[in-house]
């Protein structure tokens, strides 16, 4: 998402106060964070699972399974 700053804030909050209306601005912005914390339920798990996957990426390969680098081998 991008920067937003105080001002911008300020004239969503006007414009959202417009169209929707001062009695049910409260209703919607419930909605809206239950909806917000209902996708961000749902995204834990796969959260968790990319950084489990990125920590197995990153430990170290054991030895037997690494090649030794021999300058012999290169060709060209």
């Amino acid at each position: 998402m991008g920067n937003l700053g105080l001002s911008e804030l300020i004239v969503i909050a006007v414009v959202a106060l417009l169209v929707i209306g001062p009695k049910r601005l409260p209703e919607v912005a419930r909605g809206l964070g239950q909806a917000l914390r209902s996708f961000q339920d749902a995204m834990n798990p796969v959260r968790s699972a990319k950084q489990a996957r990125d920590e197995q990426d990153a430990a170290p390969a054991s030895e037997s399974s690494t090649v030794p680098f021999d300058p012999a081998d290169q060709t060209g």
